[in-house]
C-alpha cells in the first residue's frame, strides 16, 4: 500500500434529526492540523464512497505539495429534495468542531460553492474556507481576498472559482496533447458531464481548438463528428446542469447517455459520476487516453483491463486537482483575483505534472496512477519529516 493511502484518521456518521438522512465526514490525514476536501450531496452517498474521496484528497494535496491533509464530507440526500438545504445546514452545524478549526471544505457534487458559503454565513462562519482563514493575522483582509478570487469574472460570463477546476482538467488534456505531439485541430475529445468540471473542461478545450465531438449529461449524449459548439450548448443548461434538448441544433445527434464512453476519440474525459467505467464498459472504450475529471470514475479493475489494452488513465488526483490546488494557492497568496495569473500558474503546474506520467508509461508500462502515487508518497514522507522537525508551518497571509 502506498504511504499516502494509510488508514483514515477519523470517520463520523451523522443522522439528521429532522429527516433521518445520513451524513459522513472522513478525515484521512492532517498536516499542520488541517485537512481539506469538499462536501457532496447525492442520493445513495455512502461512507465507503466518502472514505475513498478523502483518500483521494490526501493524494491530491501531496502531489501538489500543499501544506494540508485530505478529508471529505458526504450527505445521502437528493440535492433536488426541497429539504436538502436544511439537511446541509444541520450537517454543517453538527460538524462545527471540525469545521471551525481543522476541516477546510468547499463545493462538490450537488453542493455549489454559493450554497455552502450561504450556509456557513448563516452559522456565523462567513466562508467555507473558515478553518484556514481564521489562522490569518488579519481575518477580514484574508476573507476579502478569498471572496475576490472566487468571484473574479472570466471570459464566458462565469466566475473564476466556478471554472478553475475545469480549466485544470483542460490543461491536463492539453498536456497530453503536447506530450503526444498531436495537432489541436485534429484531436477529438468526448466529455461525460457538463457541470462545473466537465462543462469547464469542454469550454476551454473548445477554445484551444480541439474538437469536442461528444458530451453527455443525465438526459443522454450529444454528438457531432465535426465538433460541437460547446459555448452554445453550455448556454442551454438549466438550473440542474442539463442541456435543454428542445433548443439543440438539428444536426447534433442524440445518443444514449453511455454512448459517450464508446465514442471514437483521442481523449475521453469522464467528468460526471464515480465508477462510470467498470469492466463491463472497457471493451467498448475507443479512446487512446482517459483523463479522470470526476472522482474515481474508473474502477481499479477497469483500469487494469484498460492498461492491458494499451490505454493509460491519468488519475483524478492529478487531473482534477486544479480546484483544490488553486484554492490553496489563493489562501497562501501565490495567486490572487487576477484570472490571468491563476490560469498561468495552473497551466504551468499541469504541464509539469502530466508528461512525466506518460513518459513512465511509454518507457516500461508504469501506469500514470502508479507513477503519481510514487510522487505522492515521496511528498508525504517529506511533509512528515518537516512537521516532526517543526519546519512545516501553514502561514495564511
Amino acid at each position: 500500500m502506498a504511504l499516502v493511502d494509510c488508514a483514515p484518521l477519523m470517520k463520523v456518521t451523522w443522522t439528521d434529526p429532522v429527516t433521518g438522512k445520513h451524513g459522513y465526514l472522513v478525515v484521512h490525514s492532517l498536516v499542520s492540523g488541517l485537512a481539506t476536501g469538499g462536501t457532496r450531496m447525492r442520493a445513495g452517498c455512502t461512507m465507503s464512497e466518502v472514505e475513498d474521496l478523502a483518500r483521494g484528497m490526501a493524494r491530491k494535496t501531496a502531489v501538489f505539495n500543499l501544506p494540508v491533509g485530505g478529508a471529505k464530507g458526504g450527505i445521502d440526500c437528493d440535492p433536488k429534495d426541497p429539504r436538502a438545504r436544511g439537511v446541509l445546514r444541520r450537517f454543517v452545524e453538527a460538524m462545527r468542531p471540525w469545521i471551525d478549526a481543522h476541516w477546510v471544505t468547499a463545493e462538490d457534487l450537488g453542493v455549489p460553492q454559493h450554497l455552502i458559503d450561504e450556509v456557513f454565513a448563516e452559522a456565523g462562519l462567513q466562508q467555507s474556507y473558515h478553518a484556514a482563514i481564521r489562522r490569518a493575522p488579519d481575518v477580514g483582509h484574508t476573507l476579502r481576498r478569498i471572496r475576490a478570487g472566487l468571484n473574479a469574472p472570466v471570459p464566458g460570463g462565469l466566475l473564476l472559482g466556478d471554472v478553475v477546476g475545469g480549466y485544470g482538467v483542460a490543461q491536463s488534456c492539453l498536456a497530453v496533447v503536447h506530450a503526444r505531439n498531436w495537432e489541436h485541430g485534429r484531436t477529438r475529445v468526448a466529455v461525460q458531464g457538463v457541470g462545473t468540471m466537465g462543462g469547464g473542461a469542454a469550454w476551454y478545450l473548445h477554445e484551444a481548438g480541439l474538437k469536442v465531438v461528444a458530451v453527455a449529461d443525465a438526459a443522454g449524449a450529444l454528438y457531432h463528428p465535426d465538433g460541437l459548439d460547446i459555448p452554445e450548448l453550455l448556454d442551454l443548461r438549466d438550473e440542474f446542469g442539463e442541456i435543454d434538448r428542445t433548443r439543440v441544433p438539428d444536426d447534433v445527434r442524440r445518443l444514449s447517455r453511455d454512448a459517450v464512453l464508446s465514442a471514437d476519440v483521442d481523449v475521453l474525459i469522464p467528468a460526471a459520476v464515480s465508477y462510470a467505467i467498470t469492466p463491463r464498459e472497457v471493451p467498448d472504450v475507443r479512446a487512446k487516453v482517459i483523463i479522470e475529471a470526476a472522482n474515481t470514475p474508473v474502477t481499479a479493475e477497469a483500469e487494469h483491463l484498460l492498461a492491458a489494452r494499451g490505454i493509460p488513465v491519468v488519475p483524478d488526483f492529478v487531473a482534477n486537482s486544479g480546484a483544490v490546488a488553486w484554492a490553496w494557492w489563493l489562501l497562501l497568496g501565490r495567486v490572487d483575483a487576477d484570472p490571468v495569473l491563476s490560469f498561468s500558474v495552473l497551466r504551468e503546474e499541469m504541464l509539469a505534472k502530466i508528461p512525466p506520467l506518460l513518459a513512465a508509461w511509454d518507457a516500461d508500462g508504469t501506469t500514470p496512477r502508479a507513477a503519481a502515487l510514487e510522487l505522492a508518497d515521496w511528498q508525504t514522507e517529506q511533509n512528515r519529516v518537516a512537521e516532526a522537525e517543526g519546519r512545516l508551518l501553514v502561514s495564511i497571509p
